[in-house]
C-alpha cells in the first residue's frame, strides 16, 4: 500500500464513529489516570511501578519535584518508539495520543485543583498525603489506574508508559497482561530508594503486584466470554439454534460416557454472556434435557465476530 492510499485510509477512519468513540474513551481514561497519579502518588512520593512513578523519582532528584508532566512526556516518547518497532501500528498510534496527553493532563489537574488543597499530614511519616495514610493512597491509585488500563487494553490501546513494556512482554513471552505489568513495574519500584525509605519502597512493590492482579480482573470482566459444553440427545436442535439464532459457530465431538458406556455427541461453543443467557433460557423453555457446563474465557484469538458484524453477515445471507 503506497503512502497516498495510507493517507486516504487514515482520513476515512477519522470520519468513522469507531474513531470518535475510542477517542472519547481514551481521553476519559487518561484523565482518570492523570488524576490518580497527581492526587495519590505526588503528595506522598509513593512510587508504584509505572512511568509516572519513575518520573516522580527523576523530578525529585533533578528538578526539585517540579516539571512532572515534562518528565512523563519525555520518557513516554522514548517508549513510543519501541511501540512502533515491536508492537502493531494500531497499538502504537493510539498510544501516541494517550502517552502524549498524560503529562499535560497531570499539569491540568495541578492547575484546576492543586493537591495541597485537600492534603493531610501522613499519620505515620508526617509527609503530605491526600488520604492521610500511604496504604489508602495506594488502594485509591491502584483501583483507578487498573480500571483505566483494562479499558485501554480492550480497545487495543494503553495508558502509555509501562503498559508498552507490559504489552511487549505479553506478546513475546506470552505472560498474562497483569503479570507483565508486575514484572515491568517491579524494576521501577526499586528506583524509589533514591527518594524514599525502605518501608515506602515495599508499599510500592506491593502496590505494583496488586495492580497486576486488578488489571487481570478488570480485563477478564470486560472481555468475558463463555465456553459452553453440552451433552444432549437433541444436540442437532441445539446446534441449529446456536447457528441460526445466535449466529455463532460450534464444534461437535463424539464422546463415550464413563459410567454408562453409551456414545453421544458433545457440542462446544464460545458465546458472549448475553448469548449464553439466551441459550440457557431457550433450553429451559423448550424442555430440552441437556448436561451443560460453562467456563469463563477472558481472551479470544482468531475469528470472533462482534454483534454488529454478525448482523451484517445475517443481512447478507438473507439477500442471497
Amino acid at each position: 500500500m503506497d503512502i497516498k492510499a495510507k493517507v486516504n485510509e487514515a482520513v476515512r477512519y477519522v470520519g468513522t464513529f469507531k474513531f470518535w468513540k475510542e477517542l472519547v474513551i481514551m481521553t476519559l481514561g487518561m484523565m482518570v489516570t492523570a488524576a490518580a497519579v497527581y492526587y495519590f502518588l505526588v503528595p506522598s512520593k509513593l512510587i508504584i511501578g509505572t512511568i509516572s512513578g519513575l518520573s516522580i523519582v527523576l523530578s525529585n532528584i533533578f528538578t526539585g519535584g517540579q516539571g512532572l508532566g515534562t518528565w512523563i512526556t519525555c520518557i513516554n516518547i522514548v517508549l513510543l518508539i519501541l511501540a512502533f518497532i515491536l508492537i502493531d501500528r494500531e497499538f502504537g498510534f493510539k498510544t501516541v495520543y494517550t502517552a502524549l496527553i498524560l503529562g499535560p493532563l497531570t499539569d491540568f489537574w495541578d492547575w484546576v485543583f492543586p493537591w495541597q488543597n485537600i492534603a493531610n499530614d501522613n499519620l505515620v511519616t508526617g509527609t503530605p498525603s491526600v488520604m492521610g495514610d500511604p496504604w489508602l493512597d495506594l488502594c485509591c491509585f491502584v483501583l483507578l489506574l487498573s480500571a483505566a488500563q483494562a479499558l485501554m487494553f480492550s480497545i487495543n490501546a494503553s495508558t502509555g508508559g509501562l503498559d508498552i513494556l507490559a504489552k511487549i512482554v505479553n506478546k513475546f513471552l506470552h505472560f498474562d497482561i497483569g503479570a507483565s505489568v508486575s514484572v515491568a513495574g517491579a524494576v521501577i519500584c526499586c528506583t524509589a530508594f533514591f527518594i524514599n525509605d525502605f518501608r515506602m519502597v515495599v508499599i510500592g512493590l506491593i502496590g505494583t503486584w496488586i495492580n497486576g492482579l486488578v488489571v487481570d480482573y478488570f480485563t477478564a470482566t470486560l472481555n468475558n466470554h463463555k465456553r459452553v459444553c453440552i451433552v444432549s440427545k437433541d444436540y442437532d436442535r441445539i446446534r441449529q439454534y446456536i447457528i441460526n439464532d445466535l449466529r455463532r459457530g460450534c464444534t461437535l465431538y463424539e464422546v463415550t460416557g464413563g459410567y454408562s458406556g453409551e456414545k453421544s455427541i458433545e457440542l462446544v461453543a464460545l458465546l458472549g454472556k448475553d448469548e449464553f443467557s439466551s441459550l440457557m433460557h431457550w433450553l429451559k423453555e423448550n424442555e430440552i434435557s441437556a448436561f451443560t457446563t460453562a467456563g469463563n474465557v477472558s481472551e479470544v484469538y482468531g475469528t470472533w465476530f462482534s454483534n454488529k458484524k454478525r448482523k451484517q453477515l445475517q443481512e447478507e445471507m438473507k439477500k442471497r
